[in-house]
């Protein structure tokens, strides 16, 4: 049975991936809490396992991926869960639906970077149409999006969670958010979008919208066009689906428990402009699902159904 040890398995992703394994073939292996940061004895426990999940900030991702690289033959494949390698050389993307043979590329890799849940989102809606054409990659593009606090990490959590917590809040105003590489590169853009992210007072979920002029892209394509480019992208996807009669008031915490993201494309019938949106579990598609989507594609294990 393959071996897997979750690194940084305390935090909130991790959790989720720990839970997670309970349903599949594998052997999870734990350090001592006691050793959690100590370098020695997580490089011992990398020897002995087939896999090594890091839910780790990046520097100590970075650092971990060092501690692995030593080990030399010994050496375990790895999944990263942060972003520290998803724009790097060497590293497969762990988007399985980014394209027709992604799945292969993920299954046969050392090193496999998980994606963003933000970019999950955006590069599930943004990379059908420009590989279609229908979207230049040098678009001026915004992308606005909505997530849960549980996404933000301690200290956001912690203030959603207080007495009196904020509604609403904007973040990220720099606009440099660690999710921008991954988007770019990942989504088939060459100009650097606007990228506005968002929490709400809620635990979980997510919206990711990018409105779109129509008469400012090539051809003019109606929205019918952008639906149809998504469809045959994702046809056969189970946990990617585009949906024809999208609700009229999206909540972002429809799809919360579940591996699924949808996406949608809104217009109004008069004017000519759109807006794409993907909507996802920000815990699920977004973070830990994913992992164990990649870690199944990795090991060879058959594909769970999407509600899982």
């Amino acid at each position: 049975m393959p071996t897997v040890f979750i690194d940084g398995e305390a935090g909130t992703t991790g959790l989720g991936i720990r839970e997670r394994l309970t349903h599949l073939p594998v052997t999870a292996r734990s350090i001592d809490p006691a050793h959690r940061k100590n370098a020695a004895a997580r490089q011992a426990l990398m020897a002995e396992v087939d896999v090594v999940i890091l839910c780790l900030p990046d520097d100590a991702a970075r650092e971990a991926v060092a501690l692995a690289d030593a080990l030399n033959d010994k050496a375990p494949r790895i999944l990263d869960a942060s972003s520290a390698h998803r724009s790097s050389e060497g590293w497969a993307y762990g988007f399985a639906e980014l394209t027709a043979s992604q799945p292969q590329r993920i299954a046969a890799a050392r090193r496999v970077s998980n994606p963003g849940c933000y970019a999950t989102g955006a590069i599930a809606l943004l990379r059908p149409l420009t590989e279609a054409g229908l979207l230049p990659a040098d678009h001026p593009i915004t992308i606005n999006a909505v997530s849960g606090y549980s996404g933000g990490g301690r200290q956001m959590i912690e203030a959603h969670e207080a007495t009196g917590g904020p509604a609403f809040e904007l973040y990220a105003m720099g606009l440099d958010h660690k999710h921008i590489p991954e988007i770019a590169l990942h989504g088939g853009l060459t100009r650097r979008p606007i990228f506005v992210p968002s929490a709400g007072h809620f635990a979980q979920g997510m919206l990711v919208s990018i409105p779109v002029h129509l008469d400012a892209l090539p051809g003019r394509p109606s929205a019918d066009d952008l639906r149809a480019a998504l469809a045959s992208h994702y046809a056969g996807s189970d946990i990617v689906r585009v949906i024809d009669n999208a609700p009229p008031r999206p909540e972002p915490d429809a799809l919360n428990g579940t591996d699924i993201l949808e996406l949608f494309v809104y217009s109004s019938g008069t004017h000519p402009q759109a807006v794409l949106v993907a909507r996802l579990d920000n815990l699920g598609k977004g973070a830990s699902g994913a992992a164990v989507q990649n870690l199944r594609l990795m090991l060879g294990l058959p594909e769970a159904p999407a509600h899982a």
